[in-house]
């Protein structure tokens, strides 16, 4: 089969709208929250793209191609394109249509957003909730690795709009506030809004997929399972040929839920001993959902790159007897990567950096 590689990536998200302006944001210590108002009295903080001219399905259009042409130039775009999100195309409908049905076509919103970048091979959705943009990236993969293309992108696109924030609150799975991964005062998580693109291919270059797998259990429809956790680290390790110590950095899904993170800490505890260096970016972009994948990779990666890191600017619950990284380790050849979502999706994924 094809080693498949890290080709290109792009971001749009609270911190810029570009790599560079993410990063040099993320070196002033981030940005903001903005509240939401989703109902009179009923309001939650949002890591919100920057404010845009035009209607909802043209700020999309806009940023799609912004963030597709960080990634480098496609020609005639005929390659697989797959577009993953959980809210799709709910945001057009609070804005435009003011229509309330969770109705239309499931292909609707890809078709958007491959009519933005005037795309003309086949496009995939891809919607199974805060794993969808990395189960993309499986699929991609998958793909270039049996020779039926040489690329692929990946677009992971959450876009703005108050029905999922007022879900999510109705759950009271919200912080009031700010997020905290792993942080003794964690009250819950913060959303996030972001438009990320992954260029796969078959070409070499400096970051190789080694391995990756998706594990449902749907034991616990809203939360994280520690089997599910085991299952996933181990099973995107042995795809790559690697044992836990061969890791050398974490990224964490920790959201700052009050349980599930510590059953996060906990499983990772049981698989990796010792603990590798472990980060979590979700005190920087929210939960982005089904574009988290993408998102947090493609963040990650330019992190790396470019020289900045997250701060934890907050105390860690000593309870869970982990720790999140203050700098990018050194010696980093290989990365696990750990995202899981709304019914029982958890996923993983190995990058290993070639060196090229």
């Amino acid at each position: 089969m094809s080693p498949v590689h890290l080709a290109g990536t792009g971001l749009a998200c609270v911190l810029g709208e570009d790599m560079p302006s993410a990063l040099a944001s993320l070196r002033r210590g981030g940005v903001p929250p903005v509240m939401v108002d989703v109902a009179e009295g009923f309001r939650w903080p949002v890591y919100a793209l920057a404010p845009k001219e035009g209607d909802w399905t043209q700020r999309l259009r806009d940023t799609v191609r912004g963030v597709v042409a960080q990634t480098g130039d496609w020609g005639p775009c005929t390659a697989p394109l797959f577009v993953a999100s959980s809210s799709l195309d709910i945001g057009f409908m609070e804005h435009e249509k003011q229509d309330l049905r969770l109705g239309g076509d499931l292909q609707d919103f890809a078709s958007v957003v491959a009519g933005a970048l005037d795309w003309r091979g086949p496009v995939f959705t891809v919607s199974t909730a805060c794993t969808s943009s990395l189960n993309a990236v499986l699929a991609a993969v998958d793909l270039i690795r049996a020779g039926e293309a040489d690329e692929a992108l990946v677009i992971g696109a959450e876009m703005c709009n108050r029905f999922t924030v007022a879900g999510f609150g109705a759950m009271q799975l919200l912080a009031p506030d700010s997020g905290q991964p792993f942080g003794e005062g964690r009250r819950g998580l913060v959303l996030g809004e972001a438009v990320a693109a992954l260029r796969l291919s078959s070409r070499p270059s400096r970051w190789q997929v080694a391995g990756g797998v998706n594990v449902v259990d749907g034991c616990n429809p809203s939360g994280t399972e520690a089997t599910a956790v085991h299952a996933m680290c181990r099973g995107a390790l042995a795809q790559g040929g690697l044992q836990p110590g061969d890791i050398d950095l974490v990224k964490a899904q920790a959201a700052g839920s009050p349980v599930n993170d510590a059953i996060e800490a906990e499983a990772l505890k049981q698989v990796f001993d010792p603990m590798p260096p472990l980060v979590s970016l979700k005190s920087v972009l929210g939960h982005t959902l089904g574009a988290s994948g993408a998102a947090e990779l493609a963040l990650l990666l330019g992190c790396i790159e470019g020289g900045a890191w997250p701060s934890v600017d907050y105390p860690l619950d000593a309870s869970l007897g982990i720790a999140l990284s203050e700098e990018a380790p050194r010696r980093l050849r290989n990365i696990l990567l750990n995202f899981s979502g709304f019914g029982g999706g958890h996923a993983s994924l190995v990058l290993k950096d070639t060196g090229a």
